[in-house]
């Protein structure tokens, strides 16, 4: 898995979308300008781009043009002081997928990154492996050589998103608000018992085991 690249001139507010995406579990990569921003684009693996729309250089939206241009599967998601229609109008014919207007909440930023990520991984990514195992995302089934097992959907999206993130340790939050979302309100032990339901259902054949980071959360390796 690749990073999440900020691009802002302002170091505060580089540093600050860093340390909100850092908290969600996700690596990040930062450039002052679209200029440094595109050479990143050639130099590492990026996941999505958060662009502010005002930059010296080369501006979020002229970075937004050339990065949809050469990197037609990349998400972009703009952030701007500005919120006039027009301005948007622009960000949305560059090519930004979606657009939030500064001052914002870090839990809609971090929602609206996890949306983008989902969107685009339902058409490159709709498969993952756990050890032996090969999960679906487009029949929600998972195969075992010629056995098939049609799981609960918790269960799936749950091994699914661990298999995603194969061997990266995930906390508690992270696994309840990509799999019950963020709105969910239920006891932790929620997770606990699903947890424990794939653990059940697939033994050491199955070639992967979920290990338990106490006071952290799940990770999912191969055997």
């Amino acid at each position: 898995m690749g990073a999440i690249l900020v691009v802002d001139d302002d170091p505060h507010i580089r540093e600050l979308v860093q340390a909100l995406l850092s908290g969600a579990g996700f690596a990040t990569a930062a450039a002052g300008d679209g200029r440094q921003a595109l050479r990143a684009l050639g130099q590492t693996q990026i996941d999505l781009c958060v662009v502010d729309a005002m930059m010296p250089q080369l501006d979020g939206v002229e970075f937004c043009r050339s990065a949809r241009r050469y990197h037609p599967e990349l998400p972009l998601l703009m952030l701007t002081a500005k919120g006039q229609l027009g301005d948007k109008v622009r960000g949305f014919e560059a090519g930004v997928d979606d657009y939030l207007v500064k001052p914002f909440e870090g839990l809609e930023l971090i929602a609206r990154v996890k949306a983008l990520l989902r969107r685009y991984r339902k058409v490159v990514e709709q498969t993952a492996p756990a050890g032996r195992l090969v999960l679906d995302a487009s029949s929600h089934l998972a195969t075992l050589g010629q056995d098939r097992f049609d799981l609960p959907l918790k269960e799936f999206d749950l091994l699914f998103f661990l298999a995603s993130h194969k061997g990266r340790t995930l906390t508690r939050r992270q696994l309840l608000d990509e799999v019950w979302g963020l709105d969910f309100d239920g006891n932790e032990r929620t997770l606990d018992v699903h947890i424990n339901r794939l653990r059940d259902r697939f033994g050491p054949e199955a070639g992967f085991q979920i290990v338990t980071v106490r006071g952290l959360g799940y990770r999912l390796e191969d055997r």
